[in-house]
């Protein structure tokens, strides 16, 4: 199903004016819509463009704002602000599923407001941006984005339990998977994590990334009021 939105409230909301119409509005169309209408261009070209787009203005931007990390970190760090929950927070923030075009099997299945659909349309969207616009804008949009995520480098609270567990243990905690709840469009994973047969801490989200997350920072806290280790 084709989205009704017009497409100038979303270029406010990125605070971008577009040369190519177009190239926004292929962007936004998923794959089924274009099987659904031959000759319809869809975005996955554009995902694909705008991942490389990404990838390299948070690699710049890492690399010049961590100075003193090693490769290893920076990694983790990367890791942590492209992964699919973060673009798919990101999406959020610009309503980007308001404006996808879908097929009607899609549209049914919860496609509009599936993660790794929206998060998709976002680097889409990056790589529409470079082609219209270039890299520097494109690079600014996502540079005015991690300023606001700045908080998600600080909060990889995998890594911070894993060195005090390994510190003290020898060996690293374990994630295991205790349930899925909801729909597939609004999926929640419940996670627990344990050293040995001990539970430290259990955790829902979105992904199992991020339910692993909850669950270390649950373990964390049960840590520091002397609960646990």
């Amino acid at each position: 199903m084709e989205s009704n939105c017009d497409l100038e409230s979303l270029e406010k909301k990125i605070k971008i004016k577009f040369k190519n119409k177009k190239i926004l509005e292929q962007a936004l169309t998923h794959k089924s819509y274009g099987m659904a209408h031959p000759g319809v261009g869809f975005n996955e070209r554009l995902e694909f463009l705008g991942d490389s787009i990404l990838n390299a203005a948070v690699t710049d931007f890492l690399y010049k704002r961590f100075p003193n990390q090693d490769e290893g970190k920076l990694s983790k760090y990367k890791s942590l602000l492209v992964s699919k929950p973060s673009l798919f927070r990101w999406a959020k923030d610009f309503e980007i599923s308001h404006y996808l075009r879908l097929s009607e099997n899609e549209e049914l299945s919860g496609g509009r407001e599936r993660e790794s659909t929206m998060a998709d349309a976002l680097e889409a969207l990056i790589g529409a941006i470079y082609l219209d616009q270039g890299f520097e804008k494109a690079s600014s949009l996502i540079l005015e984005k991690l300023a606001e995520r700045k908080r998600i480098i600080q909060t990889d609270y995998k890594s911070k339990l894993q060195e005090i567990i390994q510190k003290k243990h020898k060996i690293p905690p374990t994630y295991s998977l205790l349930k899925e709840t909801g729909p597939d469009h609004e999926k929640k994973f419940h996670i627990e994590v344990r050293i040995k047969k001990k539970k430290l801490g259990v955790g829902q989200g979105r992904s199992k990334k991020e339910a692993e997350q909850s669950a270390a920072h649950t373990a964390l806290k049960k840590i520091k009021n002397g609960g646990a280790h």
